[in-house]
């Protein structure tokens, strides 16, 4: 009870309790609202690469496979803003570096620079440890390229016409060094027994140099050889070049003829790089990839690339990769078939 000036403290501090009761219960809801709040966000993802990017390459250190690889790693790392390695994993036909990436993790840091190899790997063996298609998201089909049909310079045979008239001649007798069962410097030389009508034999090396010291040294006749392991070999006068095995004459060696007009209709074969990331990889991810391909293939290190060793750019989407891949595995499948090959 207050009378007059008689202060009624009772009362004031019921007043208090209840203001401070109810600060306390508006900083609990506004707690509650924040914790309920966050519940519902996730985290930020990190901006792709946040960190080093690797391409595999299923072939010792040094080719041309190799080579565009690590101009490729060169070129992106600048456009992405992250490093670009490479690791090199041969074997097994290129199946032990393909299937380190098709078990790797989709999430765009392990990257394989395929080949020829991964178009005709399904017809030369009775069972693979991966699907080509199913297991793999296609980036870009960066570059094509062909192989240079070449001879020792102390051959009689100067041209196709000649080599063909002189298979002919000797059926089975002449024979072309390869690099490996199933490879493109294989199945280029069976393609053209087929489409020739011809009969050469085919003998298989561990790579392409010790293939080309027996061209040199006279061991075999003839070699349908990459442009990367012969172009220096035919400018010096050690090798001659016959023909070159793309469609038409190549810009980078104008003075060849191609196998097509020069006595074989019709005849192509080609090689070709295409990068591939595992399956399920974002598709965020899969355009960053191709869009930093696109660019780097207009560099000045790719168009040096181009003029030396005859490679047609590309840098395209990944559906055409997809599409591009799907011809050459069927049109070699049937070569294979009718020759009989087959890697055990």
């Amino acid at each position: 009870m207050a009378s007059g000036g008689i202060i009624n403290h009772d009362g004031a501090r019921r007043k208090g309790f209840a203001v401070r009761r109810w600060l306390n219960l508006a900083i609990l809801a506004c707690a509650v609202v924040l914790a309920v709040a966050g519940l519902g966000a996730s985290p930020a993802r990190a901006e792709y690469p946040d960190k080093i990017i690797k391409i595999v390459v299923p072939f010792a250190a040094g080719g041309g496979t190799d080579i565009m690889a690590r101009t490729t790693a060169q070129e992106i790392q600048t456009d992405l803003g992250k490093s670009v390695i490479i690791e090199n994993k041969p074997g097994a036909g290129t199946i032990i570096g393909t299937q380190t990436v098709a078990t790797s993790e989709p999430d765009g840091y392990s990257l394989l620079m395929a080949t020829f190899a991964h178009a005709v790997n399904p017809s030369l063996y009775k069972k693979l440890p991966f699907d080509p298609h199913e297991d793999f998201a296609a980036v870009s089909l960066i570059a094509r390229s062909f192989n240079i049909v070449v001879v020792n310079p102390a051959s009689k045979i100067n041209s196709i016409s000649d080599l063909i008239t002189e298979a002919k001649a000797n059926p089975g007798k002449l024979n072309f060094g390869t690099f490996g069962t199933g490879t493109s410097a294989h199945l280029a030389g069976e393609l053209f027994n087929a489409m020739a009508k011809v009969k050469m034999t085919a003998v298989p090396y561990k790579g392409a140099a010790p293939a080309i010291s027996d061209l040199l040294g006279g061991q075999i006749d003839v070699m349908f050889t990459t442009v990367a392991s012969a172009a220096s070999l035919v400018a010096a006068g050690q090798l001659r070049a016959l023909a070159v095995t793309s469609a038409e004459r190549s810009a980078a060696f104008p003075q060849l003829p191609a196998v097509a007009e020069a006595g074989v209709p019709g005849y192509a074969a080609e090689s070709w790089y295409g990068l591939y990331a595992p399956a399920k990889t974002p598709a965020p991810v899969i355009a960053r990839l191709n869009q930093a391909i696109a660019k780097a293939v207009q560099s000045g290190a790719f168009k040096k690339l181009e003029a030396n060793e005859g490679l047609i750019m590309v840098g395209g989407a990944p559906e055409q990769l997809d599409r591009y891949v799907a011809q050459e595995e069927e049109r070699w499948r049937k070569l294979i078939k009718d020759a009989n090959i087959e890697v055990q």
